[in-house]
């Protein structure tokens, strides 16, 4: 196997952020002799390396807190990665309130198409506490029966009139 004949300048890099230094070393390659190509291939990577950024989850429940029954709006955010994502792509998703309460859907969807087929980013649902307690709501988003992503997040719910107050 034959080394890459192509000179590498490595620079160091100082950073000062929030009063805190950061060195590092970066290595940059100088194509002196690559041809068209090559440097058409070296584009195709650095963009599948963006893409292959695998996309994440963030979960808000609003209100997190109050008096029973309390009813609140689940918002899930899919951020990051792929925009065709097929892990992602027209999942079954299920909601877990922590209350024995489990919500599932979803839906028909056309074929996966790589590059076509584009993911949905928000994803909501509404609850109704109707007791007061400690509850930990979770979001799973699934391919078939496997859990592709999830994410959790606290509600308290105190204890309302139909609950005499905790008496």
């Amino acid at each position: 196997m034959a080394a890459d004949s192509r000179p590498v300048a490595l620079v160091r890099l100082t950073a000062a952020l929030a009063g805190v230094c950061v060195a590092g070393t970066l290595a940059v390659a100088h194509a002196v002799s690559g041809s068209a190509a090559d440097q058409k291939n070296d584009q195709k990577v650095a963009q599948k390396q963006d893409d292959d950024k695998r996309p994440s989850l963030a979960l808000k429940v609003s209100p997190p807190l109050g008096f029973s029954p309390l009813r609140v709006r689940a918002t899930i955010d899919v951020r990051g990665g792929p925009d065709d994502s097929i892990d992602f792509y027209c999942p079954s998703i299920a909601w877990d309130w922590g209350d024995g309460t489990v919500s599932e859907t979803s839906e028909d969807c056309d074929p996966y198409q790589e590059g076509t087929s584009t993911i949905r980013r928000r994803f909501a649902a509404d609850h109704t506490f109707q007791q007061g307690g400690a509850y930990r709501v979770t979001f799973r988003l699934k391919q078939k029966n496997r859990v592709v992503s999830s994410a959790s997040t606290n509600v308290q719910v105190r204890a309302g009139v139909r609950d005499d107050f905790g008496r």
